[in-house]
Parts: structure tokens; sequence; C-alpha cells
């Protein structure tokens, strides 16, 4: 198994061999992306319990700035509250859902829904290339842009302005959330 490091959280990712069966059940002996819905602040501790199990699995984090009355602290906090990354094996799906604090496989007509690679990847390269990463609310309405430079290129996404700064909105449409990452507008052009 490999891993790579990140400053917002540890992403496992591990190697899938498939032996030669019938086409018929290929779909389903191939590692995807699905995205979990965890209780509540739980997003961390699912994290943990996962790792323990090796199933590979993405958690991205951003920092937050919160007062208390007392002091005032910087924290981690889930990039989407309630949901945990999980790359398997669909017919393994009864090792995530037995881990305490896993919900439920998000789902679209029955059946778990696949979070397409290049989101994952888009969100961890955001991530981890010290690009200002925050949570967003979903849009499905605006420009869709793609990025021509830099390290999210090729990212698709709907351009916003936010304090005379641009700001590239990356939507997850399996979870219906996204969040925004800061562009030089010159780095971007219409699709």
């Amino acid at each position: 198994m490999y891993s790579l490091r990140s400053q917002v959280e540890r992403v496992a990712l591990v190697p899938l061999t498939v032996t030669t069966i019938p086409a018929v059940d290929q779909p389903l002996l191939a590692a995807k992306w699905y995205a979990i819905s965890v209780y509540p602040r739980h997003e961390k501790q699912v994290a943990q319990l996962l790792d323990a199990r090796r199933v590979a699995y993405f958690l991205p984090l951003y920092s937050s700035l919160r007062q208390w009355k007392d002091r005032r602290k910087e924290i981690e906090i889930a990039l989407f509250p309630g949901y945990v990354f999980v790359n398997v094996v669909l017919q393994d799906r009864l090792s995530v859902l037995t881990v305490p604090g896993v919900a439920r496989f998000v789902t679209f007509q029955g059946r778990p829904a696949v979070v397409p690679d290049q989101e994952i990847t888009a969100i961890s390269v955001g991530s981890v290339s010290g690009v200002d990463v925050q949570p967003h609310p979903y849009l499905q309405k605006g420009r869709r842009v793609r990025v021509i430079a830099g390290p999210l290129i090729d990212t698709e996404g709907i351009l916003v302005r936010r304090n005379s700064r641009s700001r590239l909105v990356l939507s997850i449409e399996s979870l219906m959330r996204s969040i925004s990452l800061e562009v030089d507008e010159c780095d971007v052009t219409p699709c």
C-alpha cells in the first residue's frame, strides 16, 4: 500500500488487482470513489477507523479561526461536513457500513453514487497546492469555466467573484455540495 501525505489529511490509495472473470461482473469489482454519510462531527473519527481497517479514504479538511470568550483558535474542519469519501469495491461496502459512526452510502436511484475520480483529484490537488480552500454553497447556475494554467489545470467549475478576487467553485454533484478556491482570472477560460 502506498499513501500520499498532504497538509490537510492522509489520502490512502490502495492498488487493486482484478482477476479475469466474465464481463457481467467486471463493474462490481472495480474500486471506485463513493461518498458515505457519517454522524454529525464524526468525520475524523470515522477516517481513523477506516484507516485501521485499511480502507482507502479521503477526508478533505480546511482551517478555520474560531472565537470563544477567552481565546481564538485555528481548527481543522471537514470541507464537506457529514461526509467522508471511500475508495472501495462495491461488493465490500459492508466493511465500510459496519464502521461506528457511518450512517449510509450516498445513493442515487437506490444505488451508491459514484464520485468521479477527477472530482476527487481536483479537491486533493486544491487542498495540497496551498490554495485557500473554503466550503461554498452549492451552485447549479453560473458560468462554467476550465482552468488552463496552474496546479488545477483542466479542472472545471463555476467562476464567481468575492471581494474583487476571483474564485472557482467546484461542485460535487452527487453530494450537492461545493467548495471555492482562489484562482487568477487569467488562468481560466469559458467552457
